[in-house]
Order: C-alpha cells, then sequence, then structure tokens
C-alpha cells in the first residue's frame, strides 16, 4: 500500500533545490508550482533561493516537518538525509539520485541501508534513481512533458524515467491520456508489486482508471504481481505491459529440450498470460494498445473497414485476419440501400469503400448503418486527405458519432502534414488518433484477444500424494535413476511405456508374457546409444530380440539391455522447469523437428487448470495435426490435456524437481504414453 505522504502530502521539501531549471531540483520545484500543488513547498540548499511560492531553507537541520522530502543530491548524502528526515517525522521519499545499486557493490549498500531507515521509521520510498511520481494532486518529476491529470486517464508504472518520458511524449502525439504516473527506478522499497496492491486495494469501480501500463526492468515478487494483476483485471481494468531484459544465453547449455525452451522471455509471456496481461513488444505497441481501450467500448472480434483508401483497407484487413479478428463479408441485400447514397463505384463488401471523392455525409450514413448491424461489433475509419479539400467536416461527423454510437469507433487518419492542423483539433476534442492501419490491427487484435486471468483457478489431478513425497524424500539431489522415474510418474498417474531391463539371454524368454511385440532395444551403459548402434527398432519376434541382445552386449561398455513396447503415433514433449521465485514453467509442443528446429512450444505457469492445458495445446502451430488432417486420425487431446495438468501438479506438490522432461511421448487416437523421461532434483 502506498502512504497519503507519497500520494497527497501538504507539504514537500526538495534537497537539493535550485532557481536553474535545467537542474533536477530546479525543474521540481518549476513543476509543482506551475502544477498547481497547493501546500508548503520548501527548498533546501545552503545557497539562497530566490523562487516565488517557494521557502528557502539553508539545511535539512532547520527544515520543519515535512510530508514529502524529494532529493536531488549525490547518492552518497542520501542515506544520511532520509535518516535525519524520517527520524523527524517524515513518511515520504522521493530520490532522484543514481549511484546506488546500478552503480556496484557500494551502490547497493546504501540501498540498503536506506530499506533499514524506511522500516525502522515506517516509512515509503520511491526511487532511487526515477524521475518521481505525477498525480492530480502534485506533479513531483524534473522532467517534461507534464501532461494534463484526466480521473479516466491510463496509470503508467515504469521502471525507467526516461522511457516513462518517451512514452508519455509519443503518447500525447495519438491522444492518449494519463492520470498517476509512477517512476519507480531501483525500486529499492516500493515496486510494481507495492503500486498494484494499492491499485487494487483502493479500486472504485466508478472512479479509478480502468487502464494500467506497464514498463518493467524487474518482478521481485511474482505471485504477489500475479495476485493483485489478476484482481484489477477481474475487477474490469486493462492492463498492457511491456517486459525488457529477457535475453538469456544461459538456455543455450541447458540439459535438455525444455530448460533450452524456458527462457526468460517465455517466462513473462506465461506469467503475463496467467494474469491476462497484453504482452507488448514497444513503446508503439504499447500506446497503440491503451488507446484502443481508451474508448472503454466492448471491441468483439467481428470489424467493419470504413475507408476512402483501398490500399489501408487491404492491409489493414491482413493484420486483422492473420490474428483472429473478423472482417466479414456484409449481405448484398442488406447493403443495397446503402450503395444507393454512395458515389458510383463505392463498395459496401466489407471493407467498405466509398471511394476518395466520398464526403462527411456518407461518412455518417456508413457509421450509423453499421452501428444497426448485428454482425458488426466495431468500426475502423480510415480517412486521410491528399490535401486537395478540406476534411474538417469529416472528422466533425467522426466526433459526433463517437460520442452517440454504442459501437467502438477507431479513426486511423494518417494525414499528419495535410490535415496536421484538423487532426490537431479533433485530438483537442478528447480523441485518439491511430496514425498507422497496421499498427492499429496488431493493437486491436491483442485486445480483442485477450483472455480473462487464470491466477488462482487451478485443477490438482488425483495423485498418490504421499508416495510421491516419499520418493522425494529418499532421492538425492541430481538425476535420479531411471526406475525412480517410472515410480514417480506412475504415482502422478502419469502413463509409460511398458519397459524392462535385461542383463542375460535367459531372461528373454518370457517377455511375451508381460509386454507386446513390436518391441525397442536400447544398451545400457553407453551415453550416446545411437552413435554405437545402440538402438533397435521393430523387433517384432522372439529369435530377432535375442539376436540384437548378443549383438548390442559385444558393444564396448555394454551392461545390459532396455526393452520398450514400440509404441506408433505422434511424437510429442512435455516438461517443466524451475524458475526461481516464479514458480515451474511447464511447456508443452509435438516433438521431433518440432520442437528443435520449428520451436512451436506452448507453456503456462504451474499449476494449471485443465482450460489453460487445452489452450495451450490448441495454440500450437501444429495443432492442425493433433486434431486430424488427411483423413489421418487425430490424437487424444483429452490424453494429453490430462498429462500437463498432472505434470504441473506433480511439480507444485514436489517443488524439489528442478527440471522435469518427457520426450518422447507417442500418442495416437487412443492413448499417450512417456517413452523417456528424465527427472532432476533441486
Amino acid at each position: 500500500m502506498l502512504q497519503n505522504s507519497l500520494l497527497k502530502p501538504e507539504s514537500i521539501a526538495v534537497i537539493g533545490a535550485s532557481e536553474n531549471q535545467s537542474k533536477p531540483g530546479g525543474k521540481v520545484m518549476y513543476n509543482l508550482i506551475s502544477g498547481g500543488f497547493k501546500g508548503k513547498i520548501y527548498g533546501v540548499n545552503p545557497k539562497a533561493i530566490s523562487i516565488e511560492g517557494v521557502n528557502h531553507i539553508s539545511g535539512i537541520d532547520l527544515l520543519p516537518k515535512v510530508d514529502l522530502a524529494i532529493l536531488s543530491i549525490p547518492a552518497a548524502l542520501c542515506v544520511e538525509t532520509v535518516k535525519t528526515l524520517a527520524k523527524a517525522g517524515t513518511k515520504g521519499f522521493i530520490i532522484y539520485s543514481a549511484g546506488f545499486a546500478e552503480a556496484g557493490e557500494e551502490g547497493i549498500d546504501l540501498e540498503n541501508q536506506l530499506i533499514s531507515i524506511a522500516e525502522k521509521y515506517n516509512a515509503q520510498i520511491i526511487g532511487p534513481n526515477c524521475i518521481g511520481i505525477i498525480n492530480g494532486h502534485y506533479k513531483g518529476v524534473f522532467t517534461t512533458p507534464v501532461p494534463h491529470y484526466y480521473e479516466e486517464g491510463c496509470e503508467l508504472i515504469s521502471s525507467s524515467g526516461a522511457t516513462a518520458v518517451f512514452i508519455m511524449e509519443a503518447a500525447h502525439a495519438v491522444g492518449l491520456k494519463f492520470s498517476n504516473i509512477y517512476s519507480i527506478g531501483n525500486a529499492v522499497q516500493t515496486g510494481v508489486e507495492e503500486i498494484l496492491e494499492h491499485m487494487d486495494a483502493t479500486y472504485d469501480p466508478e472512479k479509478s482508471p480502468k487502464v494500467k501500463l506497464l514498463y518493467l526492468e524487474n518482478i521481485k515478487n511474482p505471485f504477489k504481481f500475479l495476485k493483485h494483476a489478476s484482481s484489477l483485471v477481474r475487477k474490469g481494468c486493462h492492463i498492457a505491459a511491456i517486459k525488457s531484459g529477457y535475453s538469456e544465453a544461459g538456455s543455450r547449455a541447458a540439459s535438455s529440450h525444455t530448460g533450452a525452451i524456458a527462457t526468460s522471455d517465455t517466462l513473462i509471456r506465461a506469467l503475463f498470460k496467467k494474469a491476462a496481461i497484453v504482452y507488448c513488444n514497444s513503446r508503439e505497441e504499447l500506446i497503440n494498445v491503451a488507446a484502443v481501450w481508451q474508448e472503454n467500448k466492448t471491441i468483439g472480434k467481428n470489424v467493419a473497414i470504413i475507408t476512402h483508401a483501398g490500399g489501408s483497407a487491404v492491409m489493414l484487413t491482413d493484420v486483422l485476419s492473420s490474428n483472429g479478428v473478423n472482417v466479414p463479408p456484409i449481405d448484398e441485400d442488406k447493403a443495397k440501400d446503402l450503395l444507393k447514397k454512395l458515389h458510383p463505384g463505392s463498395s459496401v463488401a466489407n471493407p467498405i469503400d466509398f471511394l476518395a471523392t466520398g464526403t462527411a455525409d456518407q461518412l455518417a450514413e456508413i457509421i450509423d448503418f453499421c452501428e444497426d448491424l448485428e454482425e458488426i461489433d466495431a468500426m475502423v475509419v480510415v480517412f486521410g486527405s491528399p490535401g486537395l479539400f478540406n476534411v474538417r467536416d469529416v472528422y466533425e461527423v467522426l466526433h459526433k458519432k463517437l460520442k452517440t454510437c454504442k459501437k467502438a469507433i477507431f479513426p486511423v487518419l494518417p494525414s499528419l502534414i495535410n490535415a496536421g492542423k484538423e487532426i490537431q483539433e479533433f485530438l483537442d476534442k478528447g480523441h485518439v488518433n491511430f496514425p498507422d492501419e497496421v499498427v492499429l490491427g496488431k493493437a486491436l487484435a491483442s485486445a480483442a484477444n485477450i483472455d480473462v486471468p487464470a491466477y488462482g483457478k487451478y485443477d490438482l489431478a488425483e495423485m498418490d500424494y504421499s508416495r510421491i513425497r516419499d520418493i522425494i524424500a529418499e532421492s538425492k539431489p541430481g538425476y535420479l535413476d531411471t526406475n525412480i522415474v517410472r515410480e514417480l510418474l506412475t504415482a502422478a498417474g502419469i502413463e509409460m511405456v511398458k519397459e524392462q531391463e535385461f542383463y542375460d539371454e535367459k531372461g528373454l524368454e518370457n517377455i511375451q508374457k508381460s509386454m507386446e511385440f513390436p518391441l525397442v532395444m536400447k544398451v545400457l551403459g553407453p551415453i550416446h546409444k545411437t552413435d554405437v548402434g545402440g538402438v533397435s527398432l521393430n523387433i517384432n519376434s522372439q529369435e530377432f530380440l535375442k539376436k540384437e541382445f548378443n549383438r548390442m552386449m559385444k558393444i564396448s561398455g555394454a551392461k545390459g539391455v532396455l526393452i520398450q513396447e514400440m509404441k506408433k503415433g505422434e511424437e510429442f514433449f512435455a516438461g517443466a522447469v524451475k524458475k526461481g521465485n516464479f514458480g515451474h514453467l511447464v511447456l508443452c509442443g509435438m516433438g521431433g523437428i518440432f520442437v528443435e528446429i520449428i520451436k512451436d512450444v506452448a507453456n503456462g505457469l504451474a499449476p494449471l487448470s485443465k482450460r489453460e492445458a487445452e489452450k495451450m495445446i490448441q495454440s500450437l502451430k501444429t495443432y492442425p495435426i493433433i486434431q486430424g488432417y488427411r483423413g489421418r486420425a487425430g490424437i487424444n487431446e483429452v490424453a494429453f490435456a490430462d498429462v500437463i495438468v498432472r505434470l504441473a501438479s506433480l511439480v507444485h506438490l514436489a517443488p524439489e524437481i528442478e527440471e522435469i522432461d518427457m520426450n518422447p511421448l507417442i500418442g495416437n487416437e487412443k492413448e499417450l504414453v512417456v517413452v523417456d523421461a528424465r527427472i532432476r532434483l533441486s
């Protein structure tokens, strides 16, 4: 929770104040005054300061008790300053200063000292290495632009102060509005989790902003993050986020397919998916997704494209269609009356093209037509200017329809030069503009395809929990023996292919009592079995079985053989890997080339619900193979989903499992069985 000393201070002291607005300590005082802060402002500096509305104080020992202190001084001086002020009763601190954890061990030590002081005096710190806070009460930043406060505007939380500025600048150009902005910097004490917790606890469905934007460089407490982000989405909010710093070269050295695929980016995507957060790759994408939501109307998945520019309509149709949003054809009989009102050559098939000579009145007719059409959920209007005539009347129609229509309308006004003045007038009326139809299309698809949060809703499969715990307790860290792996998976209810180890020819005589031909034989001993001829497939007779046994026992290092029933079907893989305090990331996909080269993989954070497992399977590019194709039977999808849920349940109940890799699983229309598996305990 955030304290009132940070959110609504009645008095603010700027430590390191200046008359020079090119310095942070000077610019923040200007922003506080011009931003309408009504409380007392103290400028602390040994040198005299003469600024109207600011009380100059020469040293912190002479400063009366204040609610909030903003520090713009060297990092080395911050600890003693915070200690002195906190002891005197100051509860809120914003620290602009750099030179902390980002600067090395000494900076980390300074941060630890700040945490200790804050905890001792029940104070709260934003930063260090941040630009501050903007809200309706005060503008506590040293940067520009300082957006006008809109109660219904977006809330922004940013790890990077510079990125927050870049987002605000770019957002201004498209008409995106802001309410509360938090630059958290190093987040020594107050991070994204604490701010989301505050937003969740104080959420008012009538007054609180509905759109939250995040730029994150670190998530310290994933489950706290999930809890409050999911809660906010369930209450009706929308969250879009960028998470930087996801490249992970270390995955190249992983010991299994699962470990190699489970990169930090994969993990963050799984985290966001669990909370129904839209994952964004860039500031532009983040801003456009937010601008789509700013309409605050149901988006739906059936869009009408209204344009006088055929090329733009084609590009927009392509990007929408390829991202799960429909551009449904419009029935000719329904549209015949509309077509009569348009110029000859116009098309109403969807996209609706009313030509370069289209008028404002015609646009109004088209919008009204789509507003009454059941098969349309939202509209995109693409209208620019070749510079031959004024488009103000067209944009005025758009303005009126945006106010009166129940369905969402998304304007694409690309003529930033030819119609720059008119577009600015349009924005000044409180609207947004998407200058690029393809960028809008991607944002619209992201917003339309977002699911409900899955956090907190999971299915724990029935399994022999006591036996699982006994096996884990009796096992040593490292890779488990093959027999232990089989016993553990069996206790979890995951079926493995029948197999048996043999160390002499005599034991082979009764094999048909426990297994059915055809069989697979693998040599025991050598690590790289295929390289030494230690794998034999399609063994379909007792005679061939003995012959292959005798051949393999002559291989250097051979100790015996493993014989398995040979299953027919498609190859799959499933696995899980522990990712620090994020818990276990569960992955699945088709095996062979699909995982090694194409990397067609789905993922989710354990534990999982049956619905999550089903959606993971259905999200695979190779899902048509699972469904069946060209007369070929599909795969038992129910069995695949069950294996994924059981795998997620197993690692949830046995967190000591560091990594589990089931590869391959063989699946057909009847069954799905594990052929080979590895499990490593921490």
